[in-house]
Order: structure tokens, then sequence, then C-alpha cells
């Protein structure tokens, strides 16, 4: 069985901000537009769908004040993929935007890094400055899914199928972890937020929200390391991605891309 799969970027959601809060050293008078995009990720082979991340839905959009442009499970079914037949689901990290809708893939496996569930349910919970971006609800969930048999711990770095691998990172959140995944182009790296925008890696900057600057910084190098370029780093909020990458098929333009086939020229 082949080792080389497909990676498709599907846009489910936007906020639309100045750009100054997307850096810790955001100059507060820059009222220039930093929109955020929401995205999930799935990566398709012979050994199956995995999909990466699971998002949130209207409500917590809502709650948040972001909008929902497109439910993730329209996205999937665009692309041909049942969210009830999902087997493996990768967390990033417990964040409410990547962590939410846990009903949707019913008969899911769930990959998380040990310490990520130690950080979520632990002492550091205990400080609304540190527990902003965690959703009570998403992190119980997953608690349930332990006592089911439904979660895959791993603690650093993994292969959980040929040609994908998880990385622990840390920075963001404490057990951040990013997918490295071979495909024909070369080994692609899914940087989910260990950089939400190429202007975080590409210029050493950093999003508000960290829990270890250190580790978002050095970070930054281990994504150079396992992508075959810089241009095979995807980061994991920014806009741009729908615009330098193709539709996975007509019709999907700045909704579905596909980040196996070569980017767009600039």
């Amino acid at each position: 069985m082949s080792d080389t799969h497909e990676i498709y970027a599907i846009a489910y959601g936007r906020h639309d901000r100045p750009a100054a809060m997307n850096f810790i050293d955001g100059d507060p008078h820059d009222n220039s537009p930093g929109a955020l995009n929401y995205f999930v990720w799935a990566i398709v082979g012979e050994h199956g769908n995995f999909v990466v991340d699971t998002g949130f839905d209207q409500a917590m959009g809502k709650r948040r004040q972001r909008t929902i442009t497109k439910p993730i499970a329209e996205g999937l079914k665009a692309i041909a993929i049942d969210p009830d037949t999902v087997e493996n689901v990768i967390v990033t990290h417990l964040h409410y935007d990547h962590a939410g809708n846990y009903q949707l893939f019913p008969r899911a496996r769930y990959h998380l890094q040990d310490c990520e569930m130690a950080y979520a349910t632990g002492r550091c919970m205990c400080h609304a400055l540190l527990r902003f971006p965690f959703e009570a609800d998403d992190v119980a969930a997953m608690v349930r899914k332990v006592f089911e048999g439904r979660v895959m711990f791993h603690d650093g770095d993994g292969e959980i199928a040929p040609g994908i691998t998880l990385h622990k990172l840390g920075g963001h959140s404490k057990g951040l972890q990013c997918v490295r995944v071979k495909t024909r182009r070369g080994h692609v790296v899914l940087a989910s937020d260990a950089s939400h925008l190429y202007a975080h890696f590409e210029q050493g900057r950093v999003f508000p929200i960290t829990y270890n600057v250190g580790d978002v910084l050095a970070g930054y190098d281990t994504l150079r390391r396992l992508a075959s370029s810089k241009n095979h780093i995807i980061p994991g909020h920014d806009p741009l991605v729908l615009a330098r990458y193709p539709a996975a098929r007509a019709g999907l333009d700045g909704w579905v891309v596909r980040l196996d086939a070569d980017p767009r020229a600039d």
C-alpha cells in the first residue's frame, strides 16, 4: 500500500479583526485588516481517511463572535468523506476551535498528546487567562472518549500510519502537535496553531494566545526541519492558504483546497 497521501484544507469559519490582534508585538494603532480563517484538514490515501481537528459549531461561533461560513460536515462531504465513517481524528490541541463538534465522528478514535489532556484538565485551568481558549464541554467530551476507549495518547513524536507522523511542539498550547504528511510533492506539514499565519514562522513573530513563547519560536525551526521546504508548511488560520492552493474540485474554490498540489504562482 502506498504511503503517499492527498491533503485537503476545509475552511469552515472566519473572524474579521485588526491585524494587530494577531501578534504579541502588534501595534495597537494599526487597524489594517487581519482576518483569520478557521480550518479542518483531511488526509486521504490507501490507509483510509484521517481528519485533523474538529472545529466548532454554529452555537459556539455565536458565543465566541466568530462566523461559520460552511459547516464542517458539508466540506467533508464535498470531497466524498462521510463523517460517520471516519475512523481516525487527530486533535492538534484542545482549544475550542480545534476540538468542538465532538459528536460529529461517532466511529473515530482520537489521537492526542498526553500533556495536552493533562494541561486542559489540570491546575493551569484554574486561571481564567489560560483557560480562555478552552471550552469545558469540549474537554469533558474528550475525557468521556477516554473512558469509551476511543483516545490514543501520544508522548512526543509518533507514526499513526505510513507517511503520517505526529510531532509535539507545545508553545501555543502545552501539548500542541503538528502533522507531517508524505505527498506527491514532498513532505507537507500541517502546522495548525504552531503558526497561525505565514507571517508568524516567516518573520519570527508570535500569536498572543501562548503558553510558552520560547517553545513557539523553537517550533518554527521544527516546522522547517520537518517540511520539504517553507512552501510545504501550512499555517493554521491564514486566509492566504485558500488563495495559494487550487480548489479540490470544480466549484470548491475558496472553500476546499488541495494541499498536496503545487501552490499557485504569486
